[in-house]
């Protein structure tokens, strides 16, 4: 009794881990509220002491203190450290109370961002350092013209009915978000497909069979059961020769929250579209893709239409005759059943034929050998430092010097409280702080904050029979999150807001799709591709099979990455209110690229968490700009050698470490040399074309 009465939460101390890694063991939910409250209320006190001081606005005592205390006393560390962990954990490891929680801290977490954006005083300081100004260094300026423009596209130009709106429709799209994602998560873990006669497996492979039976095991169920996550879903999809139940298994995952239901999302999707061009609008721009394009390489709506109709025009022909050569009368539930017949009997390759030769522990080994042979880091992994899961394995990662660069996470397999897909994120961005905060910034009185990075994923789980075996595609899942994950624990800036993967989003895909390259590489291949039993390495035959594969459907791939492009900039370049239906606005704005027929009641848009709440709204074309970029960049290193550590050093100097200190176009150019163009994309792909640029 005397030991909780004496407890502290553990969010208000130092942690007193391996590298100040986040205690998950001695959190507890109700630590949560207490520490957002009061992480809040020592934002404000910083606040007022930096609008109350007497001295004349600076850099120093107001621009840094604004966007990040850690180079003082750390008022800002509490909020800002129970935002991260709270949030990550609501998409990695959630649970009701946790949902509820988030319910409740929305609205005043984005109340508490709205107080300072929109805070007069403390705008009239920023204000005047932006007009008067010591000399800056590149990355200062960058922080200094981030600082202003951050606070006027928040609202601190508008007149006080103008602040007011744009709190109520900030508050309001905070809290939509938050539902849509809660909502798809509710819908994508209700649905089970359970099946009881084992003809029904007809055509499904071992692994297939083994993780479902596993899955009803679990539940203390008989028979097999199938859900959406994708290492169920997709196998399914392929192999399965039971047409009607790949009609549910499908129909079941494209029409995902639009029953009618609590968890329905069409009303929130039209509510959020309009909330945004409100929003757009009343910061004086015509729609909200002008809003977010000012700050992304396009640049404006017709750079992105650009783009994406230059793909249309080179790679739907070719989608067409792909999807025509599977037969007539191809249903979507078809498409891959029929694609995978097709893929067999050109290039007698599958993801099946390729599982045990990429069985999970060879596979992070390999990824890590591919991250030490290109840029000499090494991965050791410290069961000392607490995870939120048992599922999940930390590592501390050592630079070539043997100094130590990052902390990183990897959490691999789908379950209860997940969110579905990958992503990487952060428990602790990069920086640079004072060492004593008494003495003034520079050399000797420099401590470089090392980040904590994470990578979450839904990979094949292992089985009873068989450890975690991978497919071809989620070896490429894993290389895309870790590429991200090298963006952040290669950062090295001053300022945690422009480390890492804090860069425009039209740029952050560049590092993950660059090392996807090197999945069909076979000198990758080879230093870890062995059988998870004999031990033989992955014949030369089915590598030569791999590559000769790489760009099957590959039109048809793009076209669908595409359509979703179209469908985001459809909802986001509306000059009106919406008011239309969700569904059969989705099938035609997007219809230039379809090649496949559109069902009535399927909706993507319902469970578009990229645009509706995972902060890609006006910005999916950003995957499609950044394979234009990484097609181009991986260039350089097939033509100088794709383990090149000279080459690796460069992407590093220029890329990898410079987060968003300066404008992306300028950082590419120095390590490319030049502007990229669409050409090494349509030469990778098969697709013949005259270039042009991106």
């Amino acid at each position: 009794m005397t030991e909780e009465k004496n407890r502290k939460n553990p969010l208000f101390v130092d942690y007193g881990t391996p590298h100040d890694t986040v205690p998950f063991d001695r959190i507890r939910l109700e630590d949560f509220e207490e520490a957002f409250l009061e992480g809040i209320r020592r934002d404000d006190e910083q606040i007022e002491k930096i609008i109350n001081n007497p001295e004349k606005p600076t850099f120093d005592n107001t621009i840094i203190n604004v966007d990040d205390d850690k180079d003082g006393e750390g008022y800002y560390d509490l909020l800002s450290r129970t935002s991260t962990v709270f949030f990550n954990l609501l998409s990695a490891e959630t649970n009701d109370e946790m949902d509820a929680l988030a319910q409740k801290m929305s609205p005043i977490l984005t109340k508490h961002a709205n107080d300072i954006r929109l805070n007069e005083r403390l705008f009239e300081r920023i204000k005047y350092v932006h007009r008067h100004h010591r000399k800056l260094t590149a990355e200062e300026k960058m922080l200094l013209d981030n600082c202003y423009d951050g606070f006027v596209r928040s609202g601190a130009l508008l007149d006080a009915a103008g602040k007011e709106r744009l709190r109520q429709l900030t508050e309001e799209a905070s809290m939509l978000s938050l539902q849509f994602s809660q909502n798809l998560l509710k819908e994508n873990k209700a649905f089970q497909l359970h099946i009881t006669d084992e003809a029904q497996l007809d055509g499904l492979p071992e692994t297939a069979r083994e993780a479902a039976a596993l899955a009803a095991k679990e539940q203390g169920m008989e028979g097999w059961i199938f859900t959406l996550d994708q290492p169920s879903y997709s196998p399914f999809m392929t192999y399965s020769t039971q047409r009607e139940l790949r009609r549910q298994l499908y129909m079941a995952k494209n029409t995902e929250c639009t029953h009618d239901n609590a968890e329905n999302n069409l009303e929130i999707c039209k509510r959020l579209i309009n909330l945004r061009r409100e929003i757009a609008q009343l910061l004086g721009y015509k729609t909200y893709a002008d809003y977010v394009l000012k700050h992304r390489m396009a640049g404006s709506i017709r750079g992105v239409y650009r783009l994406l109709n230059q793909l249309i025009d080179a790679y739907k022909p070719t989608a067409v005759k792909e999807v025509e050569a599977l037969g007539k009368d191809i249903e979507p539930w078809d498409f891959s059943f029929y694609s995978h017949k097709l893929q067999m009997k050109k290039y007698n390759i599958d993801s099946e034929m390729l599982r045990p030769y990429f069985e999970l522990s060879k596979v992070i080994g390999g990824v890590f050998g591919l991250a030490n042979r290109l840029y000499g880091i090494t991965f050791k992994e410290n069961k000392d430092i607490p995870v939120y899961h048992p599922d999940v394995k930390a590592y501390e990662v050592f630079d070539k010097d043997g100094s130590f660069l990052a902390v990183f996470y990897a959490d691999f397999h789908p379950r209860k409280g997940k969110q579905g897909g990958a992503w990487m994120t952060e428990y602790q961005g990069q920086w640079i702080e004072r060492k004593d905060v008494k003495k003034p910034f520079g050399p000797g009185n420099m401590k470089n904050v090392r980040p904590h990075v994470s990578v979450v994923m839904n990979l094949t789980k292992p089985t009873e029979e068989k450890p975690s075996l991978l497919t071809l595609g989620e070896v490429e899942t894993f290389l895309h999150e870790f590429g991200h994950s090298l963006h952040g624990m290669f950062a090295n800036t001053r300022f945690e807001s422009l480390s890492g993967t804090n860069v425009w989003w039209d740029f952050v895909e560049l590092p993950s799709q660059f090392m996807e390259n090197f999945a069909v590489e076979k000198e990758f291949l080879r230093t870890f591709a062995f059988h998870y039993q004999t031990g033989e390495p992955l014949p030369d035959e089915l590598i030569r099979r791999i590559v000769r594969s790489r760009n099957f459907m590959a039109a048809y791939a793009c076209m669908r990455q595409v359509s979703f492009g179209l469908l985001d900039m459809a909802y986001y370049t509306q000059r009106e209110e919406f008011t239309g239906d969700i569904i059969p606005y989705e099938k035609r704005a997007w219809a230039k690229a379809m090649v496949l027929p559109q069902l009535p009641d399927t909706c993507m848009t319902a469970q578009f968490s990229h645009i509706m709440a995972g902060g890609y709204a006006a910005g999916y074309y950003s995957y499609k700009w950044a394979e234009v970029l990484d097609a181009d960049a991986f260039a350089v290193f097939k033509r100088e050698g794709i383990f090149n550590p000279t080459t690796a050093q460069r992407f590093r100097d220029c890329i990898l470490s410079k987060g968003g200190t300066e404008n992306p176009m300028e950082l590419y150019k120095r390590f490319r040399g030049g502007e990229p163009t669409i050409d090494a994309l349509l030469k990778r792909n098969g697709i013949k074309r005259k270039a042009k640029k991106a």
